[in-house]
């Protein structure tokens, strides 16, 4: 059966809809299916996806059940991970976590480019055991010793079960399902996140592919380009046509933003000058900073000056 969700009250994978949780049901296979929850505000505008997980982890001669909740952003990056009450996770013999095996499962799941991603779980595993294998190193490319770091000791199968679960089939879907609450007050909410996925995700729905930037989402961009992330403000910067710094306000505002910004931001914004023409204002202060300038920011600048 094909992996897919549905976002329509009368389709029969939709199986709820309230004020602040909104429900769909994710089939993978004939026999796999769950709910995945979207969570809303009080104006029902989503906030982050969740699910309430029941997964059997299979151990030698025994499966047991663990009982866990994780949290996804709204593009489906995993965030976090909690249990319910009087649930605990428990590792071979059904020694119970200990609080650095928690903090540890937390590290595990944060990383999306983890060892998990390459392997099957008999790749790990020493069959009929609960040990690494000693032929992991030779298909991870790395040592024994990396792979436990990697790991909680006692517990490979939960880890790499769960790891799975964070970053499996129904990532994907999260962006489909969010794509269908797309609006401008959804974009304007991401370009002016914290969180740089939703930046880079946004900025691809308001800038074409000339690099012209819809008019109401002007002042987004300026705020990312001038914003403490260096590398979402270089992405914009780099993405949006020459034309969004020909007026005379914005150049004012980019030579504000090239004397507060990191060395590597300003390089990049010298760069994009090269090819826009230049108000009075903007040349005079490009000539005044270059007693100050470097080597590099010089011949950018007398670069800049010489074209124009």
């Amino acid at each position: 059966m094909a992996f897919f969700f549905s976002l329509f009250l009368n389709h029969p994978s939709f199986i709820l809809r309230n004020e602040r949780v909104r429900e769909f049901r994710i089939v993978e296979s004939d026999t796999l299916n769950y709910t995945l929850k979207l969570a809303l505000d009080d104006e029902g505008r989503p906030q982050y996806f969740f699910r309430n997980i029941f997964t059997p982890v299979c151990y030698t001669n025994e499966c047991k059940p663990v009982y866990i909740n994780f949290y996804w952003d709204l593009l489906g990056n995993y965030m976090r991970y909690d249990l319910p009450e009087n649930k605990v996770l428990t590792k071979v013999d059904h020694d119970e976590f200990k609080e650095e095996d928690y903090q540890k499962l937390q590290d595990i799941l944060a990383q999306p480019n983890s060892i998990f991603a390459e392997l099957k779980m008999e790749d790990l595993i020493a069959k009929g055991t609960e040990d690494l294998t000693d032929s992991v190193d030779v298909k991870a490319g790395a040592t024994l010793k990396t792979i436990k770091n990697q790991v909680i000791d006692g517990a490979v199968y939960t880890c790499y079960t769960l790891w799975q679960i964070a970053y499996g089939k129904a990532v994907p879907e999260m962006r489909k399902i969010i794509e269908s609450y797309t609006d401008d007050k959804l974009l304007h909410s991401f370009l002016t996140s914290n969180n740089f996925h939703y930046q880079y995700w946004a900025m691809e729905k308001v800038v074409d592919q000339d690099g012209n930037v819809s008019k109401s989402f002007e002042p987004d961009l300026q705020q990312i380009i001038s914003g403490k992330n260096i590398f979402t403000a270089k992405y914009a910067l780099q993405h949006v046509n020459n034309r969004f710094f020909e007026s005379k306000a914005r150049q004012l505002w980019l030579w504000e933003s090239y004397q507060k910004a990191a060395y590597p931001l300003q390089i990049t914004i010298l760069k994009k000058l090269a090819n826009i023409p230049l108000t009075s204002p903007l040349a005079d202060n490009l000539k005044a900073a270059l007693p100050n300038a470097n080597q590099e920011q010089t011949a950018l600048i007398n670069q800049i000056l010489a074209k124009n």
